[in-house]
C-alpha cells in the first residue's frame, strides 16, 4: 500500500474509533464519576501497551524521556480527565465538534511556538472556526438550560493540549516508533491514575452492577480508543503532517453524531450550522 493511501486508511480508522469514543464515555459515566473514568481508561490502556510494547521502552534514549512525559500529560492525562469532567454536563455529539478545533489550535500553536508560518486562508480559517463555536456553544446554553455550557471550555482546553501533544511529537519524536511513544507515555501515566482512582471511592462500589457495566465500556475505550488508536496516531503524525494528522478531527463529530442520534440526542438547526462553520474554518486553516 502507497505511502499516500497508507495515510488515509490510519485517517479513516482513527475517525472510527475516536468518534465512538464520546458516546464510551457518556456510557461509562452512568456508574463512574469523571475521575474514576478518566483513570480506568488510562489503566486499562496502560496494562495493554506494556503487556505488547514492554520491549520497545528500551529504544527510548534517556535524553528524550522529559519529551515523552510532557506528551504524556497533554497527549493523554489532562484530556482524559477533561473530556469526562465536561460530559457530565453537555452532549457526546457537542462535545466532539468542540474537539474538531484540534487543528486550529494545532496551527496556531504551531506559529507561536514552534516556527511555523501563518498564510491569510489560515488567519481567515481561525476566525471562521471561533465563530463557530460560539454559536455552537450559545445555542446549545439557550436551547438547553439544564446543560452548562461552561463545561465546553473544557473541551476547548483538552483541544488545546492535543495541539501541544502533536507539535511537540513532530519535533522531539519523530525518530521513535509509535509504540515506543505510546508505551513510554502510559507507563508514566500508570501510577499517577492508579492514585487518583484509589482515593476516589472507586473499590467502594466496585461490587454494583451498573458500576461493573461502566468499567466494562471504559476497558473498550481505554484498549482500543486509547491505546491501539493512540499507536495509529503517533503513526500518522510520522509520515505527514501535524495539520494533517489533527485533521481526523473533521470525521470525528459525523461518528460521534450518529452515535449521539442513536442514544437520543439532537442538535437544534442553529448548532448545526455552528458546526458546519467550523469545519469550514477548519478545512481553510489545514489547506495549503
Amino acid at each position: 500500500m502507497k505511502s499516500t493511501q497508507i495515510k488515509w486508511f490510519y485517517l479513516l480508522a482513527l475517525a472510527l474509533v475516536w468518534g465512538s469514543s464520546f458516546i464510551l464515555i457518556k456510557k461509562g459515566l452512568i456508574g463512574l464519576t469523571a475521575f474514576q473514568l478518566g483513570s480506568l481508561r488510562i489503566i486499562f490502556a496502560s496494562v495493554f501497551l506494556l503487556l505488547i510494547g514492554h520491549k520497545s521502552l528500551a529504544k527510548i534514549p534517556a535524553k528524550k524521556w522529559k519529551y515523552i512525559a510532557l506528551t504524556s500529560m497533554f497527549g493523554t492525562f489532562f484530556p482524559a480527565y477533561l473530556f469526562a469532567i465536561a460530559q457530565t454536563e453537555i452532549d457526546s455529539s457537542v462535545s466532539s465538534i468542540l474537539n474538531s478545533l484540534t487543528p486550529l489550535n494545532t496551527l496556531i500553536l504551531g506559529a507561536l511556538v514552534f516556527g511555523l508560518q501563518f498564510k491569510r486562508n489560515q488567519v481567515f480559517g481561525i476566525l471562521i472556526g471561533l465563530a463557530g463555536s460560539a454559536l455552537l456553544v450559545l445555542n446549545g446554553a439557550a436551547n438547553h438550560p439544564e446543560q452548562n455550557y461552561y463545561y465546553a471550555i473544557l473541551v476547548l482546553i483538552a483541544s488545546i493540549c492535543y495541539a501541544v501533544n502533536v507539535n511537540l511529537i513532530k519535533k522531539y519524536l519523530h525518530d521513535l516508533t509509535p509504540l515506543s511513544i505510546t508505551t513510554g507515555n502510559f507507563t508514566i501515566l500508570f501510577i499517577p491514575a492508579f492514585m487518583i482512582l484509589f482515593f476516589s471511592g472507586f473499590f467502594e462500589v466496585i461490587q454494583e452492577a451498573n458500576v461493573q457495566q461502566s468499567v466494562l465500556f471504559i476497558m473498550i475505550l481505554g484498549v482500543v480508543g486509547t491505546g491501539i488508536a493512540n499507536i495509529l496516531f503517533f503513526k500518522l503524525i510520522q509520515i505527514s503532517s501535524p495539520v494533517f494528522a489533527t485533521s481526523v478531527t473533521y470525521l470525528i463529530p459525523v461518528v460521534a453524531f450518529g452515535w449521539g442520534l442513536f442514544d437520543n440526542e439532537m442538535l437544534t438547526p442553529i448548532q448545526f450550522f455552528g458546526a458546519f462553520i467550523i469545519l469550514i474554518g477548519v478545512y481553510l486553516s489545514a489547506k495549503k
